[in-house]
């Protein structure tokens, strides 16, 4: 199983946009995200987002360059503070790869969890618009398989 995991991209100020948007260095870097991944031929069986309007934004960029054979869907217990257990545990059951576009701290504590072992062990250095994917082997144990983020990538 894969599990790509997905920091949304660049939202624009409260003060701008009180639903917080993708801001244009947002949407230019998703773009960015979606051009490398597209000729990785990724398929997943879902895309989760959190209900916030700058994971949903990232995620149906991400989703254009993606097979897609469920749904983007938006999904509680993906926000910044909510627990990670619950998703792990889905995780744990699941055979099919899956993304999941979110936020700090959730997602950084997700990674951790699965790696680690601890939601505090700080294991990835999440980047806006980057993605992480983390591979689960037989044994049930997950590995960071690659990190890619906009900064990377050229325009």
């Amino acid at each position: 199983m894969k599990l790509y995991l997905v920091q949304h991209a660049k939202a624009a100020s409260k003060e701008v946009d009180p639903q917080r948007s993708l801001a244009e260095q947002g949407w230019r870097d998703a773009q960015k995200m979606a051009v490398f991944i597209k000729p990785l031929r990724l398929s997943v069986g879902a895309i989760w987002h959190s209900r916030k309007k700058r994971a949903a934004q990232t995620a149906e960029v991400l989703a254009g360059a993606t097979t897609v054979t469920g749904k983007v869907t938006a999904r509680d217990g993906l926000g910044p503070t909510d627990d990670v257990t619950p998703v792990r545990d889905e995780l744990s059951s699941s055979a099919r790869d899956i993304m999941i576009v979110g936020h700090l701290p959730f997602l950084g504590k997700l990674a951790s969890l699965l790696l680690a072992g601890s939601e505090q062990a700080d294991a990835v250095a999440f980047r806006q618009g980057g993605i992480v994917c983390l591979g689960r082997s037989e044994e049930n144990r997950w590995q960071l398989d690659w990190m890619v983020v906009p900064d990377l990538l050229t325009d």
